[in-house]
């Protein structure tokens, strides 16, 4: 009596007898897909955001690769007067002569900023003049030809050199300038989407009150933090696909070298420390201008300082060592080893641990700021 009268009651409320009731974790995960998914289709289908996640720093890696692929027009352009024998040394693999008629026009060319230096030989005598305005490309000059000057000295005593030099590259001769160009980018573009991205997202969500509804809600609150990650990481892999599939094309001609799949984890451990950024913007921004803003003033020159457009190593030392706060410097270095040098894993321990333990700081402090609403 006792079992039908169960029965009966069960099937009052809705619950067949015999089938099994969900579970509190299997609601959760049916919760974690349901955000993950809206997420996911609500960040496909603004064009804004897919523009600047997609093919703004895609502009910027196409721009790269093509200004610097041409290797052969990196030779240092400098002017020549008359035709002595130390000039016609000068080895035009490197330089590119131009030629004027008096050293007094040479000299104008380069105090205008057309040319690094002009010379001339005069007697046993190569006189130089350069501009100060440009101290690399000067250093570079003078360090040729005082080379060329040596080289003629000694040629000179008829003796032959005691000392020789074989310099050689240690990359392979294969290698283009798009090998070290493709994970500074990639990194920029992760970094960006994944700040903007959570930091957006909480501003939004808290004015539209859709915070506020998922705590009152049965879904835990950690479905809304893994959801948000898995979004970001399905952005970050797109990302990388997109970029790398550009730059293995020919006008670009990207290598990957043989440890290349050791970018995952990289990309894993950025995307979770950039993750933490955009929270902590997210619950201290109480508008999407101020956390745009925000994200901005952080990822911008952090990119400049982090070596993502340029050789961070030719920087100071004092912005070289400043430069080691930053987790896109780490996330950049580690990239470049395993796209470019072809280095083991052994390399990337170092970087994932620091962007691992930024990543885990940040987000304990956004925590103590963090809002389900505006009140």
């Amino acid at each position: 009596m006792s079992s039908s009268s169960t029965t009966t009651a069960e099937r009052q409320h809705g619950d067949p007898a015999g089938a099994p009731r969900p579970t509190h974790t299997t609601s959760s995960w049916v919760s974690l897909r349901t955000l993950g998914r809206a997420m996911l289709l609500s960040f496909f289908r603004d064009r804004m955001a897919l523009f600047f996640t997609f093919f703004f720093p895609l502009m910027f890696l196409v721009v790269f690769g093509l200004i610097f692929n041409d290797t052969g027009s990196s030779r240092a352009t400098i002017g020549v007067v008359g035709n002595g024998p130390l000039v016609q040394q000068l080895p035009q693999s490197v330089l590119e002569l131009q030629t004027f008629p008096t050293l007094e026009a040479g000299i104008e060319a380069v105090r205008k900023g057309d040319l690094p230096a002009v010379v001339t030989q005069q007697g046993d005598t190569l006189v130089v003049r350069y501009a100060a305005s440009d101290q690399v490309k000067a250093a570079t000059v003078q360090g040729i030809l005082n080379a060329v000057v040596d080289r003629s000295n000694l040629a000179a005593t008829g003796q032959a050199p005691r000392l020789t030099m074989d310099a050689q590259r240690v990359e392979d001769e294969s290698l283009r300038p798009i090998q070290f160009t493709t994970g500074g980018i990639l990194c920029w573009g992760i970094a960006t989407s994944a700040t903007f991205g959570a930091a957006l997202t909480i501003v939004s969500w808290r004015k539209k009150q859709l915070l506020r509804r998922v705590r009152l809600s049965p879904a835990p609150v950690w479905t809304v933090v893994a959801a948000r990650v898995g979004v970001s990481l399905v952005v970050a892999f797109v990302q990388a696909i997109v970029y790398v599939g550009v730059a293995l094309t020919p006008p670009f001609g990207l290598k990957l070298a043989d440890s290349w799949w050791l970018a995952v984890p990289i990309l894993v451990c950025g995307t979770l420390a950039f993750l933490s950024i955009g929270l902590l913007v997210g619950s201290i921004a109480k508008t999407d201008e101020a956390a745009s803003a925000m994200a901005n003033f952080i990822v911008l020159p952090m990119a400049f300082l982090s070596g993502t457009f340029f050789d961070i190593s030719a920087a100071p030392g004092w912005l070289q060592a400043v430069s080691q706060a930053f987790p896109l410097r780490h996330m950049n270095d580690a990239m470049l080893d395993v796209l470019a040098r072809g280095l083991g894993w052994t390399q990337i321990i170092t970087p994932c641990l620091i962007l691992l333990a930024f990543a885990t700081a940040l987000t304990a402090l956004a925590t103590r700021f963090f809002r389900w609403d505006d009140a």
